[in-house]
């Protein structure tokens, strides 16, 4: 199963300000964001279970896809698939979707190697979210991928643009939407950059 779109969106309550995270996720909706992946790992099983099935409803509304990172423990809860850590091992149970972050080309072939439908790659950019993977790796790391990968850290309108154009399939944001004041306007600026990119 392939990703129906080129943008990510990853999702971090404790950049918020405050809102509720299903409000931020229903503005980037509006935006045009299709793929939402949920991470707030830190919380419990139930209550991350009783936010996955908020988010789950409002993607789905729009024909949008929700990830879990990690997985969710909670089967009542519909998602579409699951995001993996550098380390985490593979799921028992292989959903229709599964990606994993990854921060080297080496890291990438064992992603292909394992069968992921698509991976992150980060940091392409410095980032304030993203601030102990490294140096950034810059655009060309993107080219010559073994399956399709999302540039992610520091990633901007005008920079994906230049990401897609270096072969990414498309960019992951977090902190740019999270913390947006506006992130139905940040999603609709990525959603037009990329389908530029994809143009040229």
């Amino acid at each position: 199963m392939t990703l129906p779109d080129r943008l990510l969106v990853l999702t971090d309550a404790s950049q918020t300000s405050g809102r509720p995270l299903p409000d931020v996720v229903a503005a980037a909706t509006r935006g045009g964001a299709r793929t939402v992946i949920l991470r707030e790992k830190q919380l419990p099983s139930l209550p991350r279970a009783r936010l996955a099935a908020a988010l789950a409803e409002i993607l789905h509304d729009v024909g949008g896809t929700l990830l879990v990172a990690g997985g969710l423990d909670d089967a009542r809860v519909s998602v579409d698939g699951a995001h993996l850590a550098a380390a985490d091992p593979l799921p028992a149970v292989r959903p229709p979707i599964l990606g994993r972050s990854c921060h080297d080309a080496a890291s990438l072939r064992r992603a292909a190697a394992e069968g992921c439908t698509y991976a992150t790659l980060s940091p392409i950019f410095p980032s304030a979210s993203k601030p102990g993977y490294g140096p950034p790796l810059g655009p060309d790391a993107l080219g010559d991928a073994p399956l399709p990968v999302f540039a992610l850290g520091g990633v901007d309108a005008a920079r994906a643009v230049a990401c897609v154009a270096a072969g990414a399939q498309g960019v992951a944001a977090m902190g740019a939407v999270m913390r947006a004041d506006d992130p139905t306007a940040v999603v609709a600026g990525l959603v037009d950059a990329l389908r530029l990119g994809a143009s040229r």
